[in-house]
């Protein structure tokens, strides 16, 4: 499996999200060309604003390699990640961040703030901007039907 693939399981676990009435955000983790977290948005199912996709991929990801450490991993994820989870990404460790659309209200990858650029103790690599398309076309989707069923 390669990137694409990867993101292409993200944007299915997005339209999952999406069914229940979520924002279409989906994420997962990988180590050696395998998934080992899956995450999709839940904030409004479970009514906790910390159930945002990319925090039930590192969840799951340390619950299936039984440690938080995820140094060796890669986190792909629909949405750049806010600042809770790019608080998230950094603390676990991810090796490598890729995500698709740019998030220019909560982005906090280079959009509204790059926490990056901090000096915190690690700074994964990121791929900005993959399959950009296809994961901001979920989201205009998604807002337009809201939108046209609360009229």
């Amino acid at each position: 499996m390669n990137d694409t693939d990867f993101m292409k399981e993200a944007l299915r676990l997005a339209d999952e999200a999406a069914l229940e009435g979520e924002v279409p955000v989906g994420a997962v983790i990988t180590i050696d060309g395998r998934i080992v977290g899956r995450g999709r948005n839940r904030r409004e199912k479970d009514k906790n604003a910390l159930a945002h996709a990319e925090l039930e991929a590192i969840n799951e990801a340390c619950r299936t390699l039984g440690g938080w450490r995820l140094w060796q991993c890669d986190m792909y994820v629909t949405l750049e990640p806010c600042p809770m989870c790019t608080g998230a990404i950094i603390n676990s460790r991810i090796k490598r961040l890729v995500y698709g659309a740019s998030d220019y209200k909560a982005g906090s990858c280079g959009s509204v703030v790059n926490l990056f650029d901090l000096p915190y103790n690690h700074k994964p690599e990121v791929t900005a901007g993959f399959m950009q398309e296809e994961c901001a076309q979920k989201l205009t989707d998604f807002f337009k039907n809201l939108r046209k069923s609360k009229s």
